[in-house]
């Protein structure tokens, strides 16, 4: 089903982040969480800090992410699972490296399951990604 309306995309990445941490608390050892109330605060409060901090993070880190060719996002992801992991009682993540595995699960789901409902958007022939439309106050460049 694809749908345009913002509401429709916030809450299918809302999902398809509590479908990644649900699997990578039974996959990861080192995650995991007491009721399913926990894990609807984890994935509110990690999705919270991929609006707010994950945008201030990578500004901060930007040279340490184009030398590593955007592994550093890795670190970054890891890091703000790992802090929701110390905030949010009854959400327990072990260490770093648990964070780095649940956050590479995440990613895995959420590429699979965009791939799997947008397909590949072919830029080259002015494609665009998903909730996106063309305006007036599009960027010149579009990378």
């Amino acid at each position: 089903m694809k749908t345009n309306k913002p509401i429709f995309l916030l809450l299918q990445s809302w999902l398809l982040l509590a479908l990644g941490v649900l699997i990578s608390a039974h996959v990861v050892p080192g995650i995991g969480y007491e009721t399913g109330a926990t894990l609807i605060v984890a994935v509110l409060l990690l999705s919270f800090f991929n609006i707010i901090l994950k945008p201030l993070l990578i500004l901060f880190t930007l040279p340490f992410i184009v030398l590593t060719m955007g592994l550093g996002l890795i670190v970054i992801n890891s890091f703000l699972f790992l802090l929701v992991g110390s905030l949010v009682r009854g959400f327990e993540v072990a260490g770093f490296g648990s964070a780095l595995l649940g956050s590479l699960i995440i990613s895995i789901i959420s590429l699979a399951a965009n791939s799997l409902l947008y397909g590949k958007v072919d830029r080259q022939k002015g494609g665009r990604p998903p909730g996106r439309r063309k305006s007036d106050d599009d960027d010149v460049i579009d990378i």
